[in-house]
């Protein structure tokens, strides 16, 4: 349980590329770079040095990263094709149609994958190769959603609104997708019951949500019942923005990517590790 630690700096892994994404799979770090190839650099979890390099053929422009240990692979959202990357932990790669544009990724405990499809306001679950499952359209309320964790009891935590949205909030859920169930933050702001681009989330194993506060450069850390708790990481830690997050409980490591913007555009990317 993650609910009185406050995040402490114990790495950090080389500056580069900007990253668009983060995860941890068979006791190795990937990092998801925007380049045009070698996009996923590989390190090993205890020494963090790197170990080699992998490549997604004609693919360049991403949203997010995520992995799943009982498939042994990864999941790469693609916006400029509408489609998710599956990337064996070796460079094995397939690909398929969301017919929308994927943003956040997440794994759920039947093994299958999680978009968050932001422009229409849904969750589309997909086995590991591809085939569409169901669809969720969330709650009126929760638009231009980030990305959705499924917790052990069925319900979704959702983050969600971009920056000219009134609203920005983390929000749990219905199984179903009918009903917002509980939710923190609500009108856009600093304080701590609120947010400025809540992008992506982390969550335990007791269902504790850790939200990277984009705006604020912060990331904090909620009760299962979306109560908040305290900040984890502040902006001292922060340069740069947090985009993404991935939380090995394990280890007890949260991974956070942080780019640089300049000039209207990302111009450069690392990742963080905090032990928590």
């Amino acid at each position: 349980m993650f609910s009185c630690t406050v995040g402490k700096l114990v790495q950090t892994l080389p500056k580069g590329e900007p990253v668009d994404g983060v995860t941890s799979l068979s006791g190795e770090v990937y990092v998801l770079r925007e380049k045009e190839r070698d996009q996923v650099e590989v390190y090993d979890v205890v020494s963090y040095r790197l170990q080699r390099c992998l490549t997604l053929p004609n693919a360049r422009e991403f949203n997010d990263m995520t992995s799943c240990e009982h498939n042994r692979c990864m999941y790469i959202g693609d916006h400029i094709h509408f489609c998710i990357h599956r990337l064996g932990a070796q460079g094995a790669a397939t690909r398929w149609p969301v017919n929308d544009t994927p943003v956040g990724l997440s794994t759920n405990a039947a093994h299958n994958l999680l978009v968050a499809c932001r422009n229409v306001h849904k969750i589309k679950e997909f086995s590991s190769h591809g085939d569409l499952i169901r669809e969720l359209t969330l709650p009126v309320g929760v638009i231009n959603p980030w990305h959705s964790i499924q917790t052990r009891s069925g319900q979704f935590i959702v983050s969600h609104g971009r920056v000219s949205d009134a609203v920005h909030r983390v929000c749990k859920v219905s199984e179903d997708g009918r009903q917002v169930v509980q939710f923190h933050g609500r009108q856009k702001g600093s304080s701590i019951g609120q947010y400025n681009v809540p992008t992506h989330l982390a969550v335990d194993d007791n269902e504790f949500a850790f939200v990277a506060d984009v705006g604020n450069r912060r990331v904090t850390l909620l009760s299962p019942t979306l109560g908040y708790i305290r900040e984890v990481v502040c902006r001292d830690h922060l340069k740069w923005l947090p985009l993404t997050l991935c939380l090995d409980t394990q280890r007890r490591r949260l991974y956070v990517a942080v780019n640089e913007f300049s000039g209207g555009e990302f111009t450069a990317g690392r990742v963080l590790l905090f032990s928590v």
